[in-house]
């Protein structure tokens, strides 16, 4: 399964910079100088490039591609998304840790501690202060539950679900 670790905002400069929206924690092992990089153009084509420079500013990823030299070539990746095999992932789930990669969790059942299925976890958005999960019950109504462990108490990827336990009134503020 093809994972995005980042989108093109925009061109920076006229040396063909790109500025990045990162969709991953681990940027610097992502973009690191030397790596090469696969982009899903918004056509769909995939192409492969070598990051020559990364670094931050403003709080902004900024990447150099070889091959992409001035404005005009990186204004043509506005939107393009850098890519990953989900197979290439060497910080997968650490249940341990209560670390789970958002595709681990994207397709599970959220079940009570009751065991009552009351949905299944559709999307994962990603905030500062925790994640929460997106669950879309039968009626195809989504609630939003923070991803933190007095809510979420068990995850079982094997099994296919996890476990919620919410504060009375909660599920019924979506």
């Amino acid at each position: 399964m093809e994972l995005a670790t980042g989108t093109v905002v925009k061109s920076h400069g006229v040396r063909g910079d790109l500025v990045v929206d990162v969709r991953t924690d681990s940027p610097e092992e992502r973009f690191a100088v030397g790596t090469t990089i696969t982009l899903r153009h918004t056509s769909g084509v995939t192409s492969h490039h070598e990051v020559t420079a990364a670094r931050w500013h403003q709080g902004r990823l900024l990447v150099h591609l070889a091959d992409i030299n001035d404005r005009t070539a990186a204004d043509n990746l506005r939107h393009a998304e850098f890519i990953i095999d989900s197979a290439d992932l060497t910080n997968a789930d650490n249940p341990e840790k209560d670390e789970y990669h958002v595709t681990s969790l994207i397709g599970l059942n959220a079940v009570t501690r009751g065991g009552e299925v009351v949905g299944e976890v559709t999307d994962v958005l990603s905030y500062t202060a925790q994640d929460l999960l997106v669950i879309t019950d039968a009626e195809k109504t989504q609630h939003l539950i923070p991803f933190v462990k007095a809510m979420v108490p068990e995850v079982d990827i094997a099994g296919g679900r996890l476990v919620v336990d919410l504060p009375e009134g909660l599920w019924d503020l979506s």
